[in-house]
């Protein structure tokens, strides 16, 4: 199942990408699918890590979170750039990145860094090192709120 919805993914990603609806050019699309999966499957790399397709309906919910909070940070740097009374306090945390998993840890650096006004500096183990622009950033990621969306979405879960 897993590796027949990875063959539907390439190359439905394939013909996005190309545009190509010629019989010559979608069967050279078909077979170079067929012939990464079939590769992909022999180097044992189509696991549950990698495609978490039963994850799915869980990681869109987290997907819909990111997009809020990149857009709320936009217009949050937007503010500080243009209000002069607004100040700019940068700040540098430790976080704890209690996910249980390497992946979890790694969605979870890399949804701070993708939120505009943090990013991740370190990574070490169970602790981050996170630089914000504002205390108020600061603050929002050492509640925890993210950590925790990301734990219940289960996106970091092997």
């Amino acid at each position: 199942m897993r590796t027949l919805f990875v063959a539907v993914l390439i190359f439905a990603f394939w013909i996005l990408l190309s545009g190509h609806t010629g019989l010559l050019l979608l069967s050279l699309g078909i077979f170079s699918t067929l012939l990464t999966v079939f590769l992909g499957h022999r180097m044992r790399l189509i696991d549950r890590e990698s495609y978490p397709i039963e994850k799915l309906p869980k990681l869109f919910r987290y997907y819909f979170f990111l997009g809020k909070e990149i857009i709320m940070a936009n217009m949050d740097v937007i503010k500080r750039i243009l209000k002069p009374g607004k100040s700019i306090s940068p700040k540098v945390i430790d976080l704890t990145a209690n996910q249980p998993s390497n992946l979890g840890k790694v969605i979870y650096a890399n949804s701070i860094t993708l939120t505009p006004g943090t990013v991740t500096m370190d990574v070490k183990a169970d602790q981050l090192k996170v630089h914000a622009l504002s205390k108020e950033a600061a603050d929002d990621l050492a509640s925890g709120r993210m950590a925790k969306v990301i734990h219940n979405s289960k996106a970091d879960s092997s």
